[in-house]
């Protein structure tokens, strides 16, 4: 049920992102604030069906409420991304601050989070079962997963500011410094994004529990989320949006979480058919050569 659920919307959030960059205008605005919404439901919606209440609303307090504790507090003071505002595109604002904002953080969080915890050895054998199976795990792996987890995420922006920007949706009063390429947007940003990841990565596990740090079969909706966003993202900015630097950007800094994961689920699916061509009967009196 969790996969199925899961799968439907992730497929309706992949088509609303395939019609964006054929729309304009308000339009454009509308899907995108439709799709931010489809993104946080589906994340959180996930957590909540695949792990329960407790994990769900760590993320929805870690993500959503922390992300608009400190968007407002960067809209009024600059700190910690710069100064900047936003338009009125993007629905209505609370301390200036559109609604939509802190569930865009929410939407990315989850699925970095899995694919962190995946790559540090948080896989589970499909019975629960197993030495990761009780959420322990080393320091230096702990380390690990916060440190994923966090790229995974700020990385993102290096799409996603680029894009919105772009479309007017947001204003820096003072761009500079910037990265080569990526024009109107300060490195500052980038620097803020890297440093909210990190208390946001770090505090959901101890308020999600021991059932946020382990992944199984019920997490591929969201492994897939997070390749689709990666690969996606790329293609879009490269030859749909006419965003070649944040293209170039955006895939080398997500690459570092989303590159491995890719080989890794890669690797597991050759081992499972391997396994599976293994245990096959062997039927008498067939010639193995034909």
């Amino acid at each position: 049920m969790t996969r199925r659920i899961s799968w439907t919307l992730l497929a309706v959030l992949v088509l609303a992102q395939i019609c964006y960059p054929l729309t304009t205008g308000a339009t454009r605005a509308g899907l995108t604030v439709a799709t931010v919404v489809l993104g946080w439901l589906l994340s959180v919606g996930h957590a909540l069906l695949s792990r329960g209440p407790r994990v769900a609303a760590a993320l929805v307090a870690v993500a959503t409420g922390g992300g608009f504790a400190i968007e407002a507090v960067g809209v009024a003071t600059g700190v910690p991304f710069g100064s900047y505002d936003y338009s009125g595109e993007l629905g209505p604002k609370l301390a200036g601050v559109p609604l939509i904002i802190p569930l865009a953080w929410t939407w990315m969080a989850w699925p970095a989070w899995l694919a962190a915890v995946r790559l540090t050895g948080g896989g589970t054998p499909a019975g629960g079962s197993g030495p990761s199976a009780g959420g322990g795990a080393s320091a230096g792996r702990w380390a690990g997963r916060i440190a994923l987890a966090t790229v995974g995420l700020a990385a993102w922006d290096l799409f996603l500011d680029p894009q919105m920007v772009a479309e007017g949706y947001w204003r820096w009063r003072d761009a500079t410094p910037a990265l080569p390429g990526l024009a109107g947007i300060p490195v500052s940003n980038y620097l803020g994004w890297l440093l909210f990841a990190v208390l946001m990565m770090s505090a959901l596990r101890p308020l999600a529990g021991p059932a946020a740090a382990h992944t199984d079969r019920r997490d591929d909706p969201m492994v897939g989320l997070y390749l689709w966003t990666y690969f996606s993202s790329i293609l879009a900015h490269a030859v749909f949006l006419d965003l070649p630097a944040s293209a170039l950007w955006g895939a080398a800094g997500m690459s570092v979480t989303a590159v491995p994961l890719a080989v890794t689920l890669l690797r597991a699916r050759r081992g499972r058919t391997t396994r599976r061509e293994d245990h096959q009967p062997h039927r008498p009196g067939v010639d193995a050569t034909r």
